[in-house]
């Protein structure tokens, strides 16, 4: 009879994939759909007040990923690094990559949208705000990456199970 009882590893990983696609796919839905409410880049306007309506940080991503994801990513690496094998080289790829993006996340974009919420529509909250956009499309590469990378350890996982 085999075990179907999954090891906390394997639930983890479980919750890794799942919280990692639901960020990929949250964080294009903002850019895609959100954003544009926030900044107009052909008018060169940023509104801070549509940014405070829409409080994305606390109505949103604290639930999903400023708490969850990072808490996720801390104990990936430290089950990755207990693994054996292609299971063990995915997931600390993923759990690396997802590491990167909440240092840039809790470094850059946190604080730079929290003063973009305070500032008036000039020029220079413009700017911040198309830097903070064009970055956004690196931490959307970093966000698919590792969830890429993680659901091809989670294919492993199934290998070394013997399923």
């Amino acid at each position: 009879m085999m075990n179907l009882k999954p090891s906390a590893a394997e639930i983890l990983l479980w919750l890794f994939v799942l919280n990692l696609g639901v960020a990929f796919g949250a964080g294009l839905y903002e850019h895609r759909i959100s954003l544009p409410r926030w900044l107009d880049v052909t008018g060169a306007h940023w509104s801070a007040e549509a940014a405070r309506q829409d409080d994305v940080g606390r109505r949103f991503w604290g639930f999903v990923t400023t708490g969850p994801l990072t808490l996720l990513t801390l104990a990936s690496l430290y089950f990755a690094m207990r693994a054996t094998g292609p299971l063990r080289s995915w997931w600390l790829a993923a759990a690396l990559v997802a590491l990167v993006d909440r240092l840039l996340t809790f470094s850059y974009f946190i604080p730079t949208m929290v003063r973009l919420m305070q500032s008036p529509d000039a020029p220079a909250a413009v700017e911040t705000a198309m830097r903070w956009a064009r970055m956004n499309q690196l931490r959307h590469v970093l966000a698919g990456g590792a969830w890429l990378a993680a659901l091809q350890a989670l294919s492993w996982l199934r290998v070394t199970r013997g399923a």
